[in-house]
């Protein structure tokens, strides 16, 4: 897939991204159970209605509402109600920990570009690993055009706007998966409404390594940072 993908969530949506250099699949649900297997880290969002979230090595159950997101690294089953739709982002060959949160805030926490702002929902466990992000985009936005160095794979939870590339201009509405490919510039235009998205990344140069993370840089021998060591 080399252009930049919009579709609405279905029951038969499976898209393979295994031979990706960041192995990635996509699923979403509209009322139809997932099975999640063991060899993958899988980051979702309820978009909808409610989930229950069945994890199969712990034998515990959770409940997931609307606008809620998860990652887990076992076998789980994914049962939604009749009228639950979201979307599974599994990275391949990688272990989270095991997350339920929200629901999401309306505004990301950190500064991101041209005014908007982002939220990291799930954090890489260690340097380079996959996470999960909440972006905002306030009214009137004209985003600088850009790229990004692996896929993006997200949906737009609320708002409307648009996708801008060199030759094309895609309406984003709510509900609305997309998948922007590795390198594709592109920027994110919103008019006279907000937008909210939720966007998985499937690679990070952020996050914790064995001599970078908060235990070992504040444990102090002889006046040196055990991380320094």
């Amino acid at each position: 897939m080399d252009k930049f993908s919009l579709f609405n969530i279905d029951k038969n949506t499976f898209i393979d991204f295994s031979n990706d250099e960041y192995p990635t699949i996509l699923r979403s649900w509209c009322g139809n159970r997932i099975d999640l297997d063991d060899n993958a880290t899988h980051f979702g969002f309820n978009y909808h209605d409610n989930i229950l979230i069945s994890l199969e090595d712990s034998k515990k159950e959770f409940n997931c509402y609307e606008k809620m997101y998860f990652s887990i690294s076992e076998k789980a089953l994914i049962t939604p109600s009749e009228k639950s739709q979201g979307f599974v982002v599994s990275r391949l060959n990688t272990k989270g920990f095991f997350h339920l949160g929200g629901s999401i805030e309306n505004t990301g926490r950190y500064q991101y570009i041209d005014g908007c702002s982002d939220s990291l929902l799930i954090s890489p466990v260690k340097l380079g690993d996959p996470c999960f992000n909440l972006l905002h985009f306030p009214k009137n936005i004209d985003q600088t055009p850009h790229t990004h160095p692996s896929l993006r794979i997200g949906m737009i939870v609320s708002g409307q706007g648009f996708c801008i590339m060199e030759n094309e201009k895609v309406e984003l509405n709510a509900g609305n998966l997309f998948i922007i490919p590795k390198d594709l510039l592109h920027s994110f235009k919103t008019d006279n409404q907000e937008m909210i998205i939720v966007v998985y990344h499937p690679d990070t140069d952020f996050g914790p390594t064995d001599k970078n993370h908060p235990m070992i840089n504040k444990t102090i021998i002889n006046g040196v940072s055990a991380g320094s060591l």
